[in-house]
């Protein structure tokens, strides 16, 4: 994924927002990470996403955006977790062109 890619579908934010918050705001908990836009209070995908860069300080995410998004739909289907209001929505994993 590259730093402009949406990483909090549910509430927009991308993974350079979260990048620039652990920098700026050096959170100490991992649960501080949803006061950058609401991220991870949604329907929960980006959680572990969310853990990773805390954790790694940075370190990048090894899938490409369409990856993310599909496993994310999947996680939500199987999840049963609602999408907020205003969220993206989970598009199906499968691409029948």
């Amino acid at each position: 994924m590259q730093l402009d890619d949406k990483l909090c579908y549910c509430f927009h934010v991308t993974q350079r927002k979260v990048v620039n918050f652990i920098r700026i705001h050096k959170p100490q908990v991992p649960s501080q990470m949803s006061e950058c836009g609401g991220a991870g209070t949604g329907c929960g995908w980006c959680v572990p996403f969310l853990k990773h860069l805390f954790e790694a300080r940075q370190a990048p995410i090894e899938l490409t955006p369409e990856e993310y998004a599909q496993q994310r739909a999947a996680y939500v289907k199987e999840s049963g977790r609602k999408i907020p209001h205003g969220g993206t929505p989970a598009v199906d994993a499968k691409s029948d062109s």
